[in-house]
């Protein structure tokens, strides 16, 4: 294996894997905690791709693609840790009491690396064809521009240096000030209606103002009006019915998570398989011209752009039916001795189909819903929420519905490992085209990075397993019989294993799914006239994912999509608008790099301390406070940030 490009400079080369690999360990830990904890983990990709940058700039020989292979290593870390959305479901229902290592290992391990394998044929589709926004891929890919060409003395690059080095530590500030509690990082009220319950909230995150900023006006909107018929419409309808003796956030977030996310997550269902048929047409293009990119390799004389160079289709395809014969051994092993045995052929040929089917068009639609929204802001568990009822309906097709409670309980728990499988396949492809964008932009060459992924994959498969048993041992998951006051609540496993145990015991509500269904099918039907009438889309997958994800997540977004709006409106009026257009992109990716860099450290210092809040100064008295002055500060800096960025480029261009 060559580890120099055509270019004579270094790319995947031994040292940015080790490095790669070194932060994908650090950093896959601190997501596992902090997704079992809260239910929240944080994109690695820019992070990796800072730390890249200061290290190797040691060496004389480093460049910009092979810091791009040392993001694409570590960025396993911030996706293949969302496993734990589904595995200590496991332990929850009480099929587990540890997690046996190769088991956990593998299963996730080979999930992963079907991801990236399945994402090869994508990348033509969805990443060179297609004019997805990815903006988490173009935030990453200006960090390595810029870094690099300003270590080349090139000026306009100093100024975008300078721009994403303001706008990093004045997001980090703010995070780290959030962090102490004397400022809030949810602004959030709650109020009644008469009989009904509804709020208002947005996350003070600079960071998902600048992926709104980066994703567009179209994309904006649509999350908004997802947000209007959560929180406008559903809410307040279905809280009227319910007697008034709590507050109105405890009852409004009741009837979000065990209502309007089942609501949400039937409207992702149907915009997701849309939006699949809709790109099938270039999928089996891009598999047609990655099977032709590979003849074409053996044509004596013939060479492929460096930039069109996938992994050899053979290669792929001898990597997929060989991790699915690994993948029956581990269902065997699973289900060895226990009551499912003897259904054990006709049961793991039909996970093997279901795990190639729905690993290829939940790869799809991940890989969509990355470059829509960016890697870390697509809804995983809204798959996993969806992957888990194909699994159950799948078992029930092959076994029926049982009345013995062993092989009722064997049921669920095979589910839940079927569903952790396809799991791995749906977060590596979410990353991995997100790279992939990141390396189309910086002139990297694409099977490269899908080698440095797969041993991203394994890297992050190593430290997993042992992870979650010490965080099991020192504090158990809530849900789990005889769990104790400290377990960590474990929000999308607890979920995913109520769903199985609910599907497979045949006492799951599925009405909001239903309902969800088909508000998904008229929304298809509402886009489509809006596009023959040449008016704004509003995607049905973005208004999806305004349902699911909590308002504090979606509100962000949105308002920094408005502001990228009429900050664009400016930047074209301007005598460079190209360069007033990407001062703006480096300014939100600052915002992005900022927020991500000190979510990595407080990440390690929470785990260290076995603190939930280890800089908190002041306790819930001071909240009020915290609410305004963090409103008030928050959008004032925003606004001097924009300002700034206007003043820069007015003073670098000729009137």
């Amino acid at each position: 294996m060559n580890p120099s490009n055509e270019r004579g400079l270094p790319e995947l080369t031994l040292r940015a894997i080790i490095l790669g690999g070194l932060i994908t360990l650090a950093f896959t830990a601190a997501n596992v905690y902090l997704g079992l904890k809260v239910g929240l983990t944080f994109a690695t990709s820019i992070p990796a791709a800072v730390i890249s940058m200061a290290v190797l700039r040691l060496f004389k020989s480093s460049n910009i693609f092979e810091n791009n292979i040392v993001q694409t290593v570590a960025s396993a870390a911030g996706t293949l840790a969302a496993i734990i959305f589904v595995l200590p479901g496991l332990v929850i229902v009480g099929w587990w009491h540890d997690f046996p290592y190769w088991l956990t290992m593998a299963s996730t391990g080979l999930g992963g690396i079907l991801g990236v394998m399945f994402s090869v044929p994508l990348r033509r589709a969805l990443v060179v064809n297609s004019d997805l926004p990815y903006p988490e891929g173009l935030a990453a890919a200006e960090v390595l521009l810029v870094g690099a060409h300003s270590r080349d003395g090139n000026e306009e690059s100093r100024q975008g240096l300078a721009a994403i080095t303001v706008n990093a530590i004045a997001s980090a500030a703010f995070f780290a000030l959030s962090q102490t509690r004397l400022v809030v990082d949810e602004a959030a009220v709650y109020f009644r209606v008469g009989a009904s319950s509804t709020g208002v909230s947005s996350s003070l995150s600079m960071a998902l103002f600048g992926v709104g900023h980066l994703v567009g006006i179209s994309v904006g909107m649509a999350m908004f009006a997802g947000i209007l018929i959560a929180w406008g419409i559903l809410v307040p309808i279905l809280t009227a019915a319910l007697p008034a003796v709590d507050s109105a956030q405890h009852v409004a977030l009741g009837v979000f998570r065990t209502d309007i996310r089942f609501f949400g997550a039937g409207v992702i269902g149907v915009a997701a398989v849309w939006t699949f048929s809709r790109i099938l047409g270039p999928i089996v293009a891009g598999l047609r011209a990655a099977i032709a990119a590979s003849a074409a390799r053996g044509v004596h004389g013939h060479q492929l752009p460096l930039v069109e160079r996938d992994l050899p289709i053979k290669i792929v395809g001898v990597v997929v039916v060989a991790s699915l014969a690994l993948i029956a051994m581990l269902l065997w092993q699973f289900i060895a001795g226990g009551p499912l045995a003897g259904h054990a052929l006709a049961l793991i040929s039909a996970t093997l189909v279901f795990v190639l089917v729905a690993g290829l068009v939940i790869a799809s639609i991940t890989g969509y819903m990355a470059g829509l929204i960016g890697a870390s802001n697509s809804p995983v568990s809204g798959v996993g929420i969806l992957g888990v009822i194909a699994a159950a309906l799948m078992l029930t097709a092959v076994i029926g519905h049982s009345t013995d409670p062993d092989q009722s309980s064997a049921m669920i728990a095979y589910a839940l490992f079927a569903t952790g499988i396809v799991f791995g396949i749906a977060t590596i492809s979410n990353d991995n085209l997100q790279d992939l964008k990141t390396g189309q932009l910086v002139g990297a060459t694409p099977w490269r990075q899908q080698v440095a992924l797969v041993f991203g994959v394994i890297f992050g498969a190593a430290i997993i397993p042992p992870v979650l048993d010490l965080l099991n041992t020192a504090y158990g998951f809530s849900g789990t019989p005889g769990s104790g006051p400290d377990a960590l609540a474990a929000p999308q496993a607890a979920l995913i294993a109520a769903l199985a145990q609910g599907m497979l015991g045949g006492h799951l509500n599925l009405k909001m799914i239903e309902y969800g269904v088909l508000a998904g099918a008229l929304l298809i039907a509402v886009d489509g006239l809006l596009g023959r009438a040449g008016r704004l889309r509003l995607p049905p997958l973005a208004i999806g994912l305004g349902i699911y994800l909590p308002m504090g997540a979606t509100l962000p977004v949105v308002i920094g999509s408005l502001a990228g709006y009429y900050y664009d409106r400016w930047a074209d009026r301007e005598p460079e608008p190209a360069f007033a257009r990407r001062m703006g992109v480096l300014m939100a990716t600052g915002m992005i790099v900022g927020e991500s860099l000190f979510g990595v450290l407080y990440a390690g210092v929470v785990v260290a301390s076995g603190k939930s809040a280890p800089f908190a100064l002041v306790g819930d008295g001071f909240a009020t406070a915290a609410l305004i002055g963090g409103a008030i500060l928050f959008f004032g800096l925003v606004a001097l940030l924009y300002r700034r960025t206007v003043t820069a480029v007015s003073r670098s261009t000729p009137k």
